[in-house]
């Protein structure tokens, strides 16, 4: 299963699915973190030095610090989705897809109604 680390934006639910689902995520809010204003580009730098995939609902800025910094874990940028379920379960195949996330970028968007 992944590591992931979740910016303090990242819904909790969605942490908790994921953790059900075997993977071992951390939040800002857990590695204290959350509620300092910490730049994009230092939450990147912290999830690298923990060997840890991004979780994040920042899609812009993440998408342009994945362009200026592709050496990284992987970085799985999110529309947000109040269904925590099916939410985590598109992030979890999204990585389950692949061998490797280091140094992707992965989108996970909420299906059209």
């Amino acid at each position: 299963m992944s590591r992931f680390y979740a910016d303090e934006q990242f819904p909790l639910p969605v942490v908790e699915c994921l953790r059900v689902l075997g993977h071992d995520v951390l939040t800002a809010q857990e590695a204290g973190n959350a509620d300092k204003g910490i730049p994009d580009g230092d939450v990147l730098e912290f999830a690298i030095s923990q060997k840890r995939i991004v979780l994040t609902l920042d899609r812009y800025d993440f998408a342009k610090l994945h362009r200026n910094t592709p050496e990284h874990f992987g970085i799985v940028v999110c529309t947000n989705d109040r269904n925590w379920e099916l939410f985590a379960a598109r992030i979890n195949k999204a990585v389950s897809l692949r061998r490797e996330v280091k140094g992707l970028l992965l989108r996970v968007t909420r299906p059209s109604k």
